[in-house]
């Protein structure tokens, strides 16, 4: 139990320990002064059922936020089995992918370019690798509160040009289409801008598919920088917008779900946007799919 749940339960049960002596004291009390003067009782009776009636509330209040907190911490404790069965695999798939094509390099003689495209997909599985463990590194770090924010003035357009760019040399079927502002500079923190933006376009394209159309807004009004990132994937149902930025959590059903993920990477963008006093929205994009607006200060 956590220890907030724990000391509820505490409270409680030394409330309902208590309360019982009372009544009882109370009741011993009553019963001798009904002996003696029965007309004057009545009061005293009122007396007791009305601190009957507020321990029944705060018993009733009690016992809710004690099934609240049970009930938080097995979903808790079931997105973490679905994590590790989920990260076991991440974990395995691209080592045993980048095994079998540098073995295929090594003992056949393959003509350069097919050599130059197994290296490719050998070097994209250590990539996605490499990802994997920093994400989980970082939202280690987050939960510790290990990662704090180093600001700096630093030009966002041309930050999110070269992270866009990057992901287009490694998703070649996904279009990537850039409605940024040009010289837009923000107090930001230069590696978690990093992490924010990789992390949606890893998400925007693991949602929409390999075909995916994914827009990319960098706008400055007043004292604010507004970035968005949508898609036009299927979606996030209303039911689940609330769930989506929590640790562990992934959209949709887990017994047959076929996208990939660790069920860590916008709990670690909306964690890294609060660290920098920023906002994160989700709404409907044009095209149907899922818009993650952040909104910074300058």
């Amino acid at each position: 139990m956590k220890r907030q749940t724990v000391i509820i339960f505490y409270l409680l049960g030394i409330y309902v320990f208590l309360q019982f002596a009372w009544w009882g004291y109370h009741l011993i009390e009553l019963t001798a002064e009904l002996k003696k003067a029965p007309n004057e009782t009545s009061k005293r009776t009122l007396m007791v059922l009305g601190e009957g009636l507020v321990f029944f509330l705060i018993l009733l209040l009690g016992l809710w936020k004690i099934r609240s907190s049970i009930k938080k911490e097995l979903q808790l404790t079931k997105n973490q089995n679905n994590f590790l069965l989920s990260v076991t695999h991440e974990l395995k798939t691209p080592l045993a992918s980048s095994r079998l094509m540098l073995q295929t390099i090594r003992k056949h003689d393959l003509p350069e370019e097919k050599r130059k495209e197994l290296l490719e997909k050998a070097l994209e599985e250590n990539h996605r690798l490499e990802s994997l463990i920093d994400n989980i590194l970082n939202a280690t770090r987050l939960e510790h509160n290990a990662l704090q924010p180093v600001i700096e003035r630093i030009d966002l357009s041309e930050a999110i040009k070269e992270i866009t760019s990057r992901f287009q040399k490694r998703h070649l079927n996904a279009q990537f289409n850039l409605r940024i502002t040009e010289s837009v500079v923000a107090n930001a923190d230069v590696f978690f801008m990093d992490c924010i933006l990789s992390n949606l376009l890893e998400n925007a394209v693991k949602y929409a598919g390999s075909h995916s159309v994914i827009t990319i807004e960098l706008t400055q009004v007043k004292a604010e920088v507004f970035l968005a990132v949508s898609d036009n994937g299927p979606g996030i149902p209303d039911e689940e917008k609330r769930a989506i930025f929590r640790k562990f959590y992934r959209s949709g059903n887990e017994e047959i779900r076929a996208q990939k993920g660790s069920g860590l990477g916008l709990y670690i963008v909306s964690e890294l946007v609060r660290l920098q006093q920023g906002t994160i929205q989700l709404s409907r994009s044009e095209n149907g799919g899922a818009k993650f607006q952040i909104t910074l200060p300058l």
